[in-house]
């Protein structure tokens, strides 16, 4: 088994070393146009395989997608952080231009290849690599919930003081601030949430975790990587490991929720095939609402990328 992490920066990095620590594939390829940067990563995550005792082998490459061939599964995190004075439209159009060309190459040498996106903005750049890749949605679809999820219930594990193997939660919508975390979805030890912390709290906490990566952002002066890296890689063990397990995914709607032609955060099932099944929630009117303005927001960031094409 074959996974390619395309991206040798702190979050793609930290995707592979979690790949190999816990020898999800056989083989793992960093990738990176920076000259010597994934030989360099790769080499240091290779010489912890003595230490951490594992069999899978990590090597970099600058720039040589020759070097991904036959990938199962291909993780994208390349893109620049958005810079200040750097509009939206900016940003969505150099990492757009980024991610288009990533996914050509990946697509060349890995034609059968499932890939998952973590770029930025999230929901636009997995569906400009849908549009590039020309193969079906069920394979090519965002990594968004499962972090924002992990950030929700590690605040709520906090909050409770237990354990946040115990805590399961379904979160909707997009990446960022209008992302639809779900209260009436979320348990602890099989025990409805709402049983054991009030509403006002609870609401907190979710506000908190709608903006949990700006606090990184404010704290480091920079974007997190170790969670996104590690649910990257999680959501790469389901695919490989044919697990199907339940994540919330950022996947291509046609019909499901009443939504069409967007990629946007919903509960699927992850398997060997990519995507296996969206699980459609029984949404109350409030949880719906709240789904529907978060859809309009990623369908403005998705126009203004089609627009940006039809100019082109």
């Amino acid at each position: 088994m074959k996974v390619t992490v395309v991206g040798a920066g702190n979050v793609g990095a930290t995707c592979a070393d979690v790949l190999a620590t816990r020898e999800i594939a056989n083989e793992i390829v960093l990738l990176d146009i920076k000259e010597g940067f994934a030989e360099g990563k790769a080499l240091d995550i290779w010489q912890t395989a003595p230490i951490n005792l594992y069999d899978s082998r990590t090597v970099g490459s600058t720039n040589d997608y020759a070097r991904t061939a036959d990938s199962d599964v291909v993780v994208i995190t390349s893109g620049l952080p958005r810079k200040p004075g750097m509009s939206r439209d900016d940003l969505i159009a150099t990492n757009a231009g980024i991610v288009k060309t990533v996914t050509e190459n990946v697509v060349k040498y890995s034609p059968n290849a499932i890939i998952i996106v973590v770029s930025n903005p999230l929901d636009v750049m997995t569906y400009c690599a849908f549009l590039n890749a020309n193969m079906p949605s069920s394979r090519v679809f965002g990594m968004a919930g499962v972090l924002d999820t992990a950030r929700y219930r590690a605040f709520l594990a906090e909050e409770l003081n237990v354990s946040p193997k115990d805590i399961q939660a379904v979160l909707m919508g997009g990446h960022g601030d209008t992302m639809v975390p779900l209260p009436r979805y979320t348990t602890v030890g099989g025990i409805p949430v709402t049983e054991l912390i009030d509403e006002a709290r609870l609401n907190e906490i979710i506000e908190r975790t709608k903006f949990g990566g700006g606090e990184i952002v404010k704290l480091l002066g920079t974007s997190a990587w170790y969670a996104p890296g590690a649910a990257a890689a999680q959501m790469v063990e389901a695919v490989v490991r044919d697990q199907k397990r339940i994540f919330p995914v950022c996947a291509w709607l046609q019909g499901e929720y009443g939504m069409s032609d967007i990629y946007l955060g919903v509960p699927v099932v992850l398997g060997k095939n990519g995507i296996e099944k969206i699980i459609e929630l029984q949404l109350n009117e409030a949880e719906r609402a709240l789904l529907v303005d978060s859809a309009e927001a990623v369908k403005g960031v998705m126009d203004v990328l089609d627009n940006m094409n039809a100019n082109a």
